[in-house]
């Protein structure tokens, strides 16, 4: 294999236009994008979902398919121009000099091949190497990326490994060869916090020790905020900043980057005092782009006749170090002034309460092998749940994957029901009546919004006709017509225009749906809303405005919110209270100030720890969580979080794998469940501080 000498920059992309050809038009996804990639440097390309990151990214590996070319500029790769490469030299480059890992990890795995063979493919295909060599080497990379039992890991198959685990061996493969570029395209994205923090932290380290420069593509700012040392910034298809880190967090210079920030729920953003501000109108679709600049129409600074004249530029951005900005009046802004404060409000006392759990149990029998049958297991899914939710209070649920979150979720609203304990519902015990056998007022008290916006509406069915069939249901109206009419108020209610009632879902964006499910959650006038994951699937921008469209709605109608969610960020921002959870236990519980601040559960202060926050003063402690999280068929003894705990050599007599934990309350409704005692509890520090200026 030849490999050339090369000083320059890794990559090089110069004035890159990618378009899409269908029957009817030419559909440009890329236009005039410049970045490069210097030897053993990262830089993140940051955007939302549609703005072309991807694509740039199938451009360098030149696999844009039958309709995709590239139309203009060119991809230099060490020098050497891509799209004059052969399909030899591309073929002998890919995969062992410049190395790619996808979003999801299971796409990129053979199911029927064990992980050895895989690895052991690219250096046999790529350098000859004999399989002892070949397995060596593959032995070593797993090694690498952190594994437990490599052996054993090497001999297994894909399924018989955690997503975590299927993500470094993806991450093993890219680096079998030891490529010079890395593609990372959300590389992270389908992991849990504790996971990302620690495959993220593994990233880094690869890239120092194997002196790999990287292209990071994300929508998480503070991701690209922990591991690159650039940033691009892509709107609809342009670049519109680039330069370094601290340049663009600190000293941005494109009205995008700053919108973007000011939706983000950095820690000081308050829900009552200091809202996020949404961005106005929505993303354009690539054959709509308005003319001259394509952020133009929700543009705060847009100046008629001179921001739509035509097509703008990269200026570059005096003393900073290769700052660009794709913007005519960057100039005459001021950068510094004060935002506009979005409508503040009072903050909402909690009325009576309308939800309480007693030592709610849930436990699944599932046979121990597939196949066989053979002796039953339990699932201990739920345990000893307690907790109650006043009107008008939001309280969050945080934890992992398998935590428990989802089955409380299902158990709530009746799509299981309890093995133990109680549900009490305005003092009524819901806990053992399934939804079939649910009173129609219990089902609409009762309301939940999912995760994934685009699987919960009927395909086949207008707007306006799904949340009348929920009106139906909930008995409201008496007539079509009042229904029609509440469903018009509905859609106001939700901000959506009224014509979208005669639109077909595939008509609207993510952030729509999402709006449309909460209008069909509220149809019933719903005491109680469980918002499960409700803005993960959508776009910063869209987070933003849908999480204060769900706070308008609860202030007017005193809803109580249940939020489920793993990203504290927004959970800082929206809720009251806080609710954490580890492996079926409740592990701390407390208002957010205090789950926010020491003393904590070690659980939550590794989850605080594993956060990536976009915001270059603020000040972390570094904890990363060993091993994944332990199967709920097999959870550990005592403690459920020990396998795992930095405090439990603190605690004498190994009483952490012994016994569970008691619940300990430590004043004004603060709960932990833990063995430390008062004295270490009170020795722990802030885990988040934000530096002084």
């Amino acid at each position: 294999m030849a490999t050339w000498e090369y000083d320059g920059p890794i990559l090089e992309i110069d004035k890159l236009s990618i378009s899409f050809f269908t029957r009817l038009r030419e559909i440009p996804a890329v236009m005039d994008f410049s970045v490069k990639v210097q030897p053993g440097e990262a830089v993140g390309l940051v955007g939302e979902s549609g703005c072309g990151k991807s694509t740039v990214a199938l451009g360098v590996m030149q696999d844009l398919g039958k309709n995709g070319r590239i139309v203009g500029g060119s991809i230099k790769f060490k020098g050497r121009d891509l799209g004059e490469m052969s399909d030899d030299e591309l073929r002998t480059i890919r995969g062992s000099q410049i190395a790619m890992i996808y979003q999801e990890p299971m796409a990129s795995l053979n199911p029927a091949m064990k992980i050895a063979k895989q690895l052991m493919e690219v250096p046999m295909i790529h350098e000859g190497l004999d399989e002892k060599a070949a397995y060596q080497r593959a032995l070593e990379v797993v090694t690498d990326v952190k594994l437990p039992d490599p052996e054993r890991i090497l001999k297994s198959y894909p399924h018989q490994l955690s997503g975590g685990q299927q993500q470094r061996i993806v991450i093993a493969m890219a680096l079998m060869s030891k490529p010079s570029l890395l593609i990372l395209d959300e590389p992270t994205t389908a992991l849990d916090v504790t996971v990302e923090a620690a495959v993220v932290e593994l990233v880094k380290d690869l890239g120092k020790k194997y002196g790999t420069s990287m292209l990071f593509i994300s929508h998480n700012l503070g991701l690209v905020l922990e591991t690159c040392d650039r940033i691009c910034v892509m709107y609809s298809g342009e670049a519109v900043e680039r330069g370094s880190i601290e340049d663009v967090f600190d000293e941005m210079q494109h009205p995008y980057t700053q919108a973007l920030f000011r939706s983000i729920p950095l820690p000081g953003a308050d829900k009552n005092a200091r809202p996020l501000v949404a961005i106005p109108g929505n993303f354009p679709l690539p054959h709509e782009r308005p003319p001259g600049c394509n952020f133009g129409p929700r543009c705060d600074y847009f100046e008629a006749g001179r921001c739509d004249a035509g097509d703008i530029p990269m200026f570059d951005v005096p003393g900073n170090d290769r700052h660009a900005t794709r913007c005519l009046r960057f100039q005459e802004i001021d950068w510094h002034a004060p935002i506009e404060a979005a409508a503040q409000h009072d903050k909402t006392e909690p009325g009576q309460v309308v939800l309480k759990m007693e030592n709610l149990k849930k436990y699944y029998e599932v046979a121990a092998n597939a196949l066989f049958g053979g002796d039953k297991k339990v699932v201990k899914a739920n345990e000893t749940l307690s907790f109650e939710a006043r009107e008008s209070e939001t309280l969050a649920i945080v934890g992992e994957s398998g935590c428990g979150k989802s089955t409380f979720a299902k158990v709530l609203m009746g799509l299981e029901t309890a093995t133990d304990g109680q549900i009490l519902l305005d003092n009524r015990n819901i806990e053992s009546t399934p939804i079939e056998n649910r009173d129609t007022k219990t089902v609409a008290d009762v309301q939940m919004v999912f995760q994934n916006p685009f699987d919960t509406l009927n395909p086949s069915m207008t707007v306006g006709r799904q949340i009348i069939r929920a009106l139906e249901i909930f008995g409201v109206g008496e007539t079509e017509e009042e229904r029609r009419e509440r469903m018009l108020q509905l859609l106001d209610l939700v901000k959506l225009p009224r014509e979208f009632a005669d639109r077909m879902p595939r008509q609207l964006s993510g952030g729509q749906k999402q709006r449309v499910g909460i209008a069909r959650a509220f149809a019933g006038d719903a005491r109680i809303v469980v918002a499960d994951e409700p803005v993960s699937a959508l776009d910063v921008s869209v987070q933003a405005a849908v999480t204060d469209l769900l706070m308008e709605i609860q202030r007017e109608q005193k809803t109580t919110l249940l939020f489920i969610s793993h990203d504290l960020s927004i959970v800082r921002y929206l809720s009251d209270r806080v609710m954490v959870m580890y492996l079926g236990h409740v592990v701390e519980l407390g208002t957010t100030e205090q789950v926010f601040a020491p003393p904590y559960h070690p659980y939550t202060e590794a989850l605080l720890s594993a956060v990536p926050i976009a915001d270059t003063h603020v000040e972390k402690q570094h904890i990363v969580l060993d091993g994944d999280i332990p199967s709920a068929m097999n959870p550990p003894p005592g403690c459920p979080f020990q396998t795992r705990c930095r405090w439990k050599s603190e605690v004498p007599g190994g009483l952490c794998e012994k016994e569970v934990p008691p619940v300990r309350q430590l004043g004004d409704g603060h709960q932990v469940k833990c063995h430390l005692s008062d004295e270490q509890l009170a020795r722990m520090e802030p885990v988040i501080k934000i530096a002084a200026e």
